[in-house]
C-alpha cells in the first residue's frame, strides 16, 4: 500500500509540476497576478508530493519489501541499516528520485523565501524551476521508474554494489546532488531574466546566495568522494581524473566563476552577460554529468546505468534546455549592455581574469574527458586521457589563479594602482618565498613541484589574512583585531574559502612530490620499513562481518622503538554480490598518514602488501572542508538574508536593462 501511495505521489507531481511550469508563465506574461501566484504552491505540492514518493521508497528498502524490484537488485536483509538507507539512492532509479526531489526542494525555498523577489519574475523563476522538475519527473517515469513491482518477490536481494557500503559513499551523492541541482536555481534565474529582459544589480544579489549554496554542497560532495576513493579503494590516490570525477568537477570549476562574476554585477552593473552565459553552462555541465554516468557512453567505477535508452532522454532534456536557453541568451545578449566601466587595473579586471582562467580550465577538463568518445565516434580509434595530460594542461591555470587571487581581492573597484595592493602584500609573499625556500632546502633530488605548490599555498592564506586584516582601518593592533572580528561573515566567508584552497593546494603538492610507496611479499613476524616508519605484520585472522567475509591484518606501526599504533587492513568478500573490496589500514596524523594495504596470500608463504607514506594527506580535506565553511559564513551574512530592495514593481521607476 506504501509503495503504491509513492507511485501515485510521483505521477501527481508530475502532473503538478506541468501545472506549475505553464501557469505562471502565461501570467507573467499578461500581468495576471492570480495566475503567477499559482507558481508558489504547485512547487510547495511538487515538493511534498515528491518528498512522499521518495519516503515510501525508504520505506521499502528499510523493511526489505523484496516485492519491488529495485529493493531486490540493491538491497539484501543482512545489510546494515545504514546502508539500507543509502541504497535508496545508490543506483539509477533511486538516484533520479533524490535528484527530481532536490529538484522541487529548491523551487519550495524559492517560493518560500523569494517572498522579496518582483512577482513577474518570481513566476518566470517558479515556472523554469518546474519545467526542469517536469523534465525528470517524464525521466523517472518512462524509463527509471523505481516503484517497479515483481510478479513473484525472491526471498532475498542481491544485495548493495559492497563500494557503495561505506560511509563515506553513503553521503557523498545527496551533497554531490544538492550542488548539481543547486545550479538548477541559477539556470532558472537566468532563464527569467533572459525572458524579462532585465538584469541589474538586484539580479545579482539574489543569484548569489543561490549559486554560493550549490558551489559549497559541491565542494563537500567533491571532498567526501575524494575522500572515499583515497581509503577505500586502496591504490592510495586522491583523484583519478576519472570521467565522472570530472563531471562533477567542471560545474564546480564554472560556479566559482560564475559565483565571483556575480559580484560584478551586483557591485558595478559589469559583465552580465557573460554572468547570464556562466548560469547557464554551469547547469548544462551538471547535465552533462548525469548523461555521463547514466548513458554507458563512458565507463567508470561511479557509473550508474548503462542503458542507451535512458542516455537518449537525457541527451534530449539536454538539447532541449540548452538549446532553448542559449538561443534564448542569443536573442537577448544585445540588451545586456553592461553600465559600470572600469580600467585595466580594478578589482573588475581581476575577476574577469578569475573567470578567464577557470572557464579555460573547466574546458580544458571537459575536452580531456570527452575525446576519447569524440575519437572512437568520428576516427574509430580507441584512446585513453589519463593523468598525465590533466596534470599538464590543468595545473598551469591553477598556478597563475593562486598566484592573482591576493593581489585581486586587494584592488579597489573601478581603478586602482596595483602598485600600493602589492605593498600591503609585502610581508605575506616574503612568507611564501621563505616557505618554498625551506620546502626546497629540506627536499633533495626531487622536482620543483613541492617548493612550488608550499609557496603558493601559503600565499594564498597569508594573502587571505592580509585582505581581512586590511579592512579594518588603521590605529592600534589590538583595535584593529577586535574590528576584524565584527567584519561582515562573507568578508570572513572570502578569506576562509581562498585560505582553504591555499590549505588544498598545499596538501596536493606535499602528498605528490613526498610520498612513498613500497610493494612487497610479508612474512608473519618480518619487520619492513617505509620512510622512516617500522611495521611489522604479526599476524592474519579471518573475521566475519555482518554481510561479508574479511581477512584482516594485524601490523605494528612504530619510530625510533616506540610503538604509534595498531593497524587493521582488510580484504573483504561480499558472498551475495561476489565481489571483494579493499579497506586499508590508515594511521593519520596532521603532518602524515602511514597507509597499509593486505593483499592475497602467496605460494611461498606471506601475504601482499602495499604500504604508502603520505605527506599532508589530511590537508586536501581540511582545506576542503575550510572552503566549504568559507561559503557557509558567507551564506550566513546578514546581507544574503535581507531582501534586496533595488527593484519593487509598481513603485517607481524601475532600473535595469530593458527588453527592447
Amino acid at each position: 500500500m506504501i509503495t503504491e501511495f509513492g507511485h501515485y505521489a510521483l505521477i501527481l507531481a508530475f502532473v503538478t509540476s506541468l501545472f506549475g511550469a505553464t501557469v505562471p508563465l502565461i501570467g507573467a506574461h499578461y500581468r495576471w497576478r492570480g495566475w503567477m501566484a499559482m507558481g508558489e504552491p504547485a512547487a510547495m505540492a511538487q515538493f511534498l508530493l515528491t518528498f512522499g514518493a521518495f519516503a515510501a521508497l525508504t520505506h521499502a528498502f528499510v523493511t526489505s519489501d523484496f516485492s519491488l524490484r529495485l529493493v531486490v537488485l540493491n538491497s539484501h536483509s543482512a545489510k546494515p541499516l545504514l546502508y539500507k538507507f543509502s541504497g535508496v539512492w545508490g543506483n539509477h532509479e533511486g538516484s533520479m528520485l533524490l535528484w527530481v526531489l532536490i529538484v522541487t526542494a529548491f523551487g519550495a525555498a524559492a517560493a518560500m523565501f523569494g517572498g522579496n523577489l518582483p512577482p513577474s519574475l518570481r513566476a518566470r523563476v517558479l515556472a523554469v524551476q518546474s519545467m526542469i522538475a517536469a523534465a525528470f519527473f517524464a525521466f523517472s517515469l518512462f524509463t527509471s521508474n523505481p516503484f517497479l513491482r515483481l510478479v513473484t518477490p525472491p526471498f532475498d536481494g542481491q544485495d548493495l554494489n559492497p563500494l557503495l557500503q561505506d560511509p563515506g559513499l553513503a553521503f557523498h551523492p545527496p551533497f554531490l546532488y544538492l550542488g548539481y541541482v543547486g545550479l538548477s536555481m541559477t539556470f532558472s534565474f537566468a532563464v527569467a531574466a533572459l525572458i524579462e529582459g532585465r538584469v541589474d544589480a538586484a539580479w545579482g544579489r539574489w543569484v548569489r546566495p543561490w549559486t554560493l549554496a550549490a558551489w559549497m554542497f559541491l565542494t563537500v560532495g567533491i571532498g567526501l568522494g575524494s575522500w572515499w576513493a583515497y581509503y577505500e579503494l586502496g591504490w592510495g590516490g586522491f583523484w583519478f581524473w576519472d570521467p565522472v570525477e570530472n563531471a562533477s568537477f567542471m560545474p564546480w570549476l564554472i560556479a566559482a566563476a560564475l559565483l565571483h562574476s556575480a559580484i560584478v554585477v551586483e557591485k558595478r552593473e559589469s559583465l552580465k552577460s557573460w554572468t547570464i552565459l556562466l548560469a547557464i553552462i554551469a547547469f548544462g555541465f551538471s547535465l552533462i554529468g548525469a548523461f555521463i554516468t547514466r548513458s554507458g557512453v563512458i565507463t567508470s567505477v561511479h557509473a550508474f546505468a548503462s542503458d542507451p535508452e535512458r542516455g537518449v532522454f537525457l541527451l534530449i532534456i539536454l538539447a532541449v534546455f540548452m538549446g532553448g536557453a542559449l538561443t534564448l541568451f542569443a536573442f537577448r545578449a544585445g540588451a545586456m549592455e553592461a553600465k559600470g566601466v572600469f580600467s585595466m587595473v580594478s578589482r573588475e579586471s581581476a575577476l574577469l581574469l578569475n573567470n578567464i582562467l577557470l572557464g579555460v580550465s573547466a574546458f580544458v577538463v571537459f575536452i580531456g574527458t570527452i575525446w576519447p568518445l569524440v575519437s572512437e565516434l568520428f576516427f574509430d580509434r580507441k584512446l585513453s586521457v589519463g593523468a598525465p595530460f590533466f596534470d599538464t594542461s590543468f595545473t598551469p591555470f591553477m598556478v597563475v589563479l593562486g598566484l592573482i587571487l591576493p593581489i585581486g581581492a586587494m584592488l579597489p573597484w573601478k581603478r586602482a594602482k596595483i602598485g600600493k595592493a602589492m605593498r600591503s602584500l609585502r610581508g605575506a609573499f616574503v612568507l611564501a618565498l621563505a616557505v618554498g625556500a625551506l620546502a626546497f632546502a629540506l627536499q633533495t633530488g626531487r622536482s620543483a613541484l613541492g617548493p612550488v605548490g608550499l609557496f603558493l599555498g601559503a600565499w594564498l592564506v597569508s594573502g587571505a589574512a592580509v585582505d581581512l586584516f586590511s579592512r579594518t582601518g588603521r590605529g592600534g593592533f589590538g583595535a584593529r583585531l577586535r574590528r576584524m572580528l565584527r567584519l561582515p561573515r562573507a568578508d570572513w566567508g572570502k578569506s576562509v574559502a581562498h585560505a582553504g584552497l591555499g590549505v588544498v593546494i598545499t596538501g596536493i603538492a606535499g602528498l605528490t612530490a613526498w610520498e612513498a610507496e613500497d610493494i612487497r611479499v610479508v612474512q608473519t613476524g618480518e619487520p619492513f620499513s617505509i620512510a622512516g616508519y617500522d611495521l611489522v605484520l604479526n599476524g592474519v585472522q579471518s573475521v566475519q562481518g555482518p554481510n561479508y567475509r574479511s581477512t584482516m591484518g594485524d601490523f605494528t606501526l612504530s619510530k625510533n622503538g616506540r610503538v604509534i599504533s595498531t593497524l587493521h587492513p582488510e580484504k573483504r568478500i561480499y558472498p551475495v554480490a561476489k565481489m571483494p573490496t579493499t579497506e586499508a589500514a590508515i594511521d593519520g596524523g596532521f603532518w602524515r598518514d602511514v597507509y597499509v594495504v593486505i593483499g592475497d596470500p602467496q605460494e611461498g608463504g606471506g601475504w601482499a602488501v602495499r604500504s604508502y607514506y603520505k605527506p599532508l594527506a589530511n590537508w586536501i580535506w581540511g582545506g576542503t572542508i575550510l572552503m566549504a565553511f568559507g561559503g557557509g559564513l558567507s551564506l550566513s551574512d546578514r546581507r544574503f538574508r535581507v531582501a534586496a530592495g533595488a527593484r519593487k514593481t509598481g513603485r517607481g521607476p524601475q532600473h535595469g536593462v530593458a527588453a527592447e
